[in-house]
């Protein structure tokens, strides 16, 4: 057991640590950090934030390990035994992440191997540290999520992706009078076989957009309409819950030119598509590329 000296240099030390990461010296903190295990191996707090800064390093082998460390020291610390987790899933390790959501209380379905459930929609935010861009999905087990809006092809994301996510929420989304936490996206999981293309249309009404969106679901094709589906809200509203004059403005004009994602498996798929909806006369196709493939 490490003396009460040696407790009371590793309690300044994980602190002076601490102050560290958080002014972005991360390779500092962790070398303070191996000096307070050297003096006091006990500290499970100090493991776990080591285990945090390589989570957030996407380093999932060294993650697990420290997490599992900390975990093992102090098997009651929940936000250890969700990380522990999260890098079980990055890893693939499904006995294992089984296991540690059973000990978090998460009731799964199945017995081994990947969880696929269906948990509900969720909004999680793509490239959380650049222009995080906020998308709907739906839950797959408690880390994982399947992409189902169109994200901007600027974003490296598809429709369909499945992306891990943090499990600790950044923000809330309202929908159909229900707010919904946020959870920052750590890494894709696994890419969808669709690509993204983008085309700038002429659409009279939102009923023709609506009906153009029914003929391509048929089609298993997923259209949206970027132009009244996207709003550009700050950070700080991004990351809380949108103010007043970032809520949707149902009253606007409608404006004829709209631009519009579109995910399907192949090209042909869309132009012919495109050529149907022309000759419904529901949309008229100003311009239309291929802007993310599969």
């Amino acid at each position: 057991m490490p003396s009460p000296f040696a407790k009371w240099r590793a309690a300044r030390l994980h602190q002076q640590a601490m102050d560290l990461s958080g002014d972005g010296r991360d390779d500092d903190a962790l070398r303070l950090y191996e000096q307070v295990l050297s003096l006091d191996p006990t500290r499970s707090t100090t493991l776990y934030n080591m285990g945090l800064v390589h989570k957030y390093r996407r380093n999932w082998e060294s993650s697990l390990f420290y997490n599992m460390k900390a975990h093992e020291l102090a098997p009651g610390d929940e936000a250890a035994r969700w990380n522990l987790a999260i890098a079980a899933t990055a890893l693939h390790r499904w006995d294992l992440a089984r296991a540690t959501w059973r000990k978090c209380g998460i009731q799964l379905d199945g017995g081994d191997g990947p969880i696929e459930m269906n948990l509900g929609m969720t909004p999680v935010r793509l490239n959380p540290d650049d222009k995080g861009e906020v998308v709907w999905a739906t839950r797959i087990d408690p880390v994982r999520a399947r992409i189902a809006n169109i994200p901007f092809p600027e974003s490296g994301f598809r429709a369909h992706d499945v992306v891990l996510h943090d499990g600790a929420p950044v923000g809330t989304r309202n929908r159909d009078g229900r707010e919904y936490p946020v959870f920052n996206v750590l890494e894709l999981f696994a890419r969808s076989r669709l690509s993204t293309y983008v085309a700038t249309v002429h659409a009279a009404s939102v009923t023709r957009i609506e009906e153009a969106t029914r003929i391509a679901a048929l089609r298993d094709i997923l259209i949206e309409d970027w132009t009244g589906s996207v709003r550009i809200i700050c950070r700080a509203c991004s990351e809380g819950t949108p103010h007043e004059d970032h809520r949707p403005d149902q009253t606007s004009d409608w404006t004829t030119e709209r631009r519009v994602g579109i995910s399907a498996s192949s090209q042909t798929q869309v132009e012919e598509l495109l050529a149907e909806l022309r000759h419904e006369a529901l949309i008229d196709v100003v311009q239309f590329s291929m802007a993310l493939q599969a």
